[in-house]
């Protein structure tokens, strides 16, 4: 009965330190029409980076290859049904959290002299903290070669407030991204 406790802050503490990335799709200048089969990554056959880091830009090539391989789709670099680019916007950011304390607390001499603090006149003293994150976004634009023109764009969203664990939350973004463009190919046109 006393392991409850430690287990449930444990759990509370896992879901807090879950990053969690947000898709958002756009520029759809046409709809799926099919199921489309065969692929090619532009950055892999160009040579051309997404990201700033060539360590990290090689680990999100190899997983996006992976998972558009395990989802049965095949690499074909001379006639493809679709091309993908992808590229990265890594963007530096602070956040500034006010701690507001009040030098009156409402024990001790405000209780014999209620003049002494007025709520109206704020003597408060404030202390800001600046937390330094990075706003990543990892974007994935898939195109139609035969119609040249784009399916879709789609954007994966998340921050970044470690060195250390960015190339562990850019994949679990990547990997959210790319299962909603799996979504999309598989279902949208049955």
């Amino acid at each position: 009965m006393k392991t409850v406790p430690i287990y449930s802050f444990l759990l509370v503490a896992f879901l807090f330190s879950c990053n969690t990335a947000e898709v958002f799709v756009e520029n759809r200048e046409i709809p799926f029409q099919k199921t489309y089969h065969s692929f090619v990554l532009v950055n892999k056959e160009l040579g051309i980076p997404g990201f700033a880091d060539p360590k990290l830009d090689q680990q999100v090539l190899e997983a996006l290859e992976t998972q558009l391989l395990a989802a049965g789709l095949v690499y074909d670099a001379k006639q493809p049904d679709l091309v993908i680019r992808y590229h990265s916007n890594e963007d530096p950011r602070q956040r500034d959290r006010v701690d507001t304390m009040n030098p009156y607390p409402f024990w001790g001499m405000r209780m014999y002299d209620p003049w002494l603090f007025n709520p109206l006149m704020r003597n408060y003293r404030s202390n800001v903290t600046t937390t330094k994150y990075e706003l990543l976004q990892v974007i994935l634009e898939v195109i139609d070669p035969s119609q040249e023109k784009s399916l879709m764009m789609l954007t994966g969203v998340t921050e970044v407030s470690s060195p250390k664990s960015k190339a562990k939350i850019t994949l679990k973004a990547l990997e959210k991204t790319t299962n909603t463009f799996l979504e999309f190919n598989f279902t949208q046109t049955k």
